[in-house]
């Protein structure tokens, strides 16, 4: 489930496509800064989410601990967490876990799914990273932005020098060239900034500031987490720290179109129409150059029947990035349809070479492992939920 949808807000999660051009009017404020990074330690110190109980360890050795090859243990721990013989795993949004609640629960959203993956294989020897990865944004028919997120899986290497990803959910539809590793202490604190979407959610407003906070002390340069906690201020009527925490998350990160939404939303309440129409045209530049904008609007025409400005979005989408294979299938299907099945095979043939020379690029599949037979760069892969609030 990407959304869950309420009365007032939409939890979602982050995405980062194409610069914000935006005069920036941020005076950073050393009293605001120091009422939201008020911590000096960790105040969850007590909850590690990757902590494993002897009894998986001893499970997990006894499944896979006398295997030597590695790339077998990497293949065998898939097996483990997600085959109905063994833990079974699924896919549900509905919470963040820690490595053993999710093991208790046998379902979880993928950033529990990574937690209990990493920790996992840590324990077996296996080199596991978090990473995050950017999935496609959605839009409504009017061109409204709904959803934009974020998912995290795992990668490392076995022999030294072949890599794997490791995903939870593979279907997802993902930008592609857009995976960063992240830190435990980065992944850490997204955790934290989970259990805060859940918390608001749930009207604990107290609590969810309290995990924002503590996963700002974390990672204080988290625009996710000075979004969110913005928003939770701004349900406590505290106008002045939720203004400057959208700020911040717009200032560390000035691709954050959910920020600036945010802000635009935060003026029209506050009857600054001049600000507030400011960040709205900075929302509609943000789509005019974002490709998956002009490809969600091809499939809004495609589903009308209207081909030609079905066509005109895909050939758009396509111009701004070359590099995602479903804008050619897409844009293959309308020629098809149209009758130039010349074109059509032309487009089919380039998406296929696009997967086949780039081994950072692939189109989802059943399948939750991928093996890099070479060195390169970080990969991409669909994973767990990083929640974002974006007022509604």
């Amino acid at each position: 489930m990407k959304t869950l949808r309420f009365s007032v807000v939409l939890v979602l999660m982050l995405t980062r496509c194409t610069s914000i051009d935006l005069e920036s009017e941020f005076l950073h404020d050393n009293e605001l800064q120091a009422r939201v990074l008020d911590q000096t330690s960790d105040a969850f110190a007590d909850i590690d989410p990757l902590f494993l109980s002897d009894e998986l360890k001893g499970q997990l050795d006894r499944y896979i601990g006398y295997v030597r090859d590695e790339r077998k243990r990497v293949e065998l721990l898939q097996d483990f967490l997600y085959d109905e013989a063994n833990l079974g795993i699924i896919y549900s949004a509905e919470k963040t876990h820690t490595a053993m609640e999710l093991y208790n629960a046998r379902s979880g959203n993928c950033l529990s799914a990574m937690n209990l993956y990493v920790a996992m294989a840590r324990h077996l020897g296996i080199e596991a990273r978090f990473q995050r990865v950017d999935v496609q944004p959605s839009w409504d028919k009017r061109g409204g932005l709904l959803v934009l997120s974020h998912h995290i899986n795992a990668t490392g290497r076995f022999d030294q020098t072949i890599r794997y990803v490791a995903d939870f959910t593979p279907e997802i539809a993902l930008q592609q060239l857009t995976s960063k590793v992240i830190s435990d202490t980065q992944a850490r604190a997204l955790y934290f900034n989970n259990l805060g979407v859940e918390a608001l959610v749930a009207h604990n407003y107290e609590g969810a500031i309290a995990y924002f906070k503590n996963a700002l002390y974390l990672d204080p340069e988290n625009a996710i987490a000075w979004n969110n906690v913005g928003a939770a201020f701004n349900r406590v009527g505290d106008r002045a720290l939720a203004q400057y925490s959208y700020r911040t998350a717009f200032e560390l990160d000035g691709n954050s179109a959910t920020a600036i939404a945010n802000l635009a939303k935060f003026y029209h309440a506050q009857g600054d129409t001049r600000r507030a129409r400011a960040y709205e045209l900075a929302i509609e530049r943000f789509n005019a150059m974002n490709p998956y904008y002009h490809y969600a609007q091809g499939h809004v025409a495609y589903g009308e029947g209207d081909l030609a400005l079905a066509r005109k979005a895909f050939e758009r989408a396509l111009a701004l990035k070359e590099e995602e294979p479903d804008f050619y299938v897409a844009l293959g299907r309308i020629y098809s349809e149209q009758g130039d099945l010349v074109a059509a095979r032309k487009l089919s043939r380039e998406a296929e070479e696009l997967v086949l020379l780039n081994e950072e690029i692939y189109r989802p599949s059943n399948s939750r492992l991928r093996v890099l037979e070479r060195e390169s760069g970080d990969a991409e892969g669909a994973g767990g939920g990083l929640r974002i609030i974006f007022a509604h």
